[in-house]
């Protein structure tokens, strides 16, 4: 494995300011960096629901909601603690870097097309869950766009999700918005908003990205000040903005 500081103390400034809070309600609570970070077991409810209670129970209202409409809404990902997240971080690197014999500043590109840095996840606050219809069968991988669009086994899901799921607090996360940057579209992802913007908003408060440079990451050895300032603004940042 390789090792190496994240990032250099010169990037913070920068990082800081990219990072600058939004307020979201007078309230607004505070989440501690251990808890976003995905490195503290949090209380999670539901089986093979995993989310924080409030998200588990607006969750299970929409699902019972389409249900009635002929739609089994079904989590194939929720919670992802900070371990998780950093074996499915490696094997991709490995994967491209050794079987397909790519750079590794390519590897990396490819990589946060879909997933994120270890630590900067929102999967780690369990509001956030990938989803497919499960009465619909589907052969090969299920989290590709082309099966939620005119045609695919899942179109009938993203049509009512399109038209319902705001009711019940769930958003799209990654939108097919052409101006929006970072992560690729993702129909599937969806994230409980009562409870995940003001997550956001704790993260933004916090240096986060400063710890990550105690931490191991195949590939961290390439990353740079520039890369970095890019990924908190395009992949942290550039979300459907009702999340924001």
């Amino acid at each position: 494995m390789y090792r190496r500081s994240f990032i250099q103390k010169s990037a913070l400034t920068s990082l800081a300011l990219a990072l600058s809070p939004k307020i979201f309600s007078q309230e607004d609570p505070e989440f501690s960096v251990l808890e976003l970070m995905g490195k503290i077991d949090i209380e999670l409810y539901g089986k093979n629901i995993n989310l924080r209670e409030e998200a588990h129970d607006a969750f299970l209202e929409m699902k019972k909601a389409a249900f009635i409409d002929g739609i089994d809404i079904k989590i194939v990902s929720s919670y992802r603690n900070f371990s998780r997240q950093e074996a499915i971080w490696e094997r991709k690197y490995s994967n491209y870097t050794i079987e397909h014999d790519m750079e590794p500043l390519k590897a990396i590109d490819k990589i946060i097309e879909y997933s994120t840095i270890p630590g900067t996840s929102r999967h780690h606050w369990g509001t956030d869950i990938d989803i497919i219809d499960g009465y619909r069968k589907t052969k090969g991988d299920v989290l590709v766009p082309e099966k939620f669009g005119e045609g695919g086994p899942f179109e009938d899901l993203k049509k009512w999700m399109d038209e319902n799921s705001e009711t019940y607090g769930f958003y799209l996360v990654y939108t097919n918005d052409k101006k929006r940057k970072g992560f690729k579209y993702e129909p599937w992802h969806y994230s409980y908003a009562p409870i995940a913007i003001p997550m956001l908003t704790s993260f933004r408060r916090k240096n986060i990205l400063r710890l990550l440079q105690e931490e191991e990451f195949m590939g961290a050895e390439h990353f740079t000040k520039s890369f970095i300032n890019t990924y908190v603004r395009n992949n942290i940042l550039s979300i459907n903005k009702d999340l924001l």
